[in-house]
């Protein structure tokens, strides 16, 4: 099974739990793997015999920055049951991440994973 993945998009939305989350928006990144059999079913050099790489990033820009959320968890069940609609692969994996998060600590990210079974 080969794996095509895009990495560390990243979308200005209004996700979040508190009001200036949702007034002001913040920065999300966002990592996508399709999953599907590249070594059998890409056979002749041909974009219709594989997942079209722009047709993700749109699909992805648009739900991300028109539904609002408060929980970036459900943004990312959202997005992974919007996607496994519209692309016919063999599984996602999607991770979400939220750099601004107000907890007092020294990271980088809070991050969601979630993915369809293969």
């Amino acid at each position: 099974m080969g794996a095509i993945r895009i990495k560390n998009m990243q979308f200005h939305t209004y996700n979040g739990v508190f009001a200036e989350e949702q007034k002001l928006g913040q920065r999300l990144q966002v990592d996508i793997e399709l999953r599907l059999p590249i070594e059998t079913q890409v056979l002749h050099d041909d974009l219709n015999e594989t997942i079209d790489y722009g047709a993700v990033y749109q699909a992805i820009n648009d739900f991300v920055t028109t539904h609002h959320y408060q929980l970036i968890e459900m943004l990312a069940n959202q997005l992974l049951k919007h996607l496994t609609e519209q692309f016919d692969v063999s599984g996602i994996t999607l991770t979400i991440r939220k750099g601004a998060v107000p907890i007092a600590g020294i990271f980088d990210a809070v991050e969601i994973e979630v993915s369809t079974d293969d």
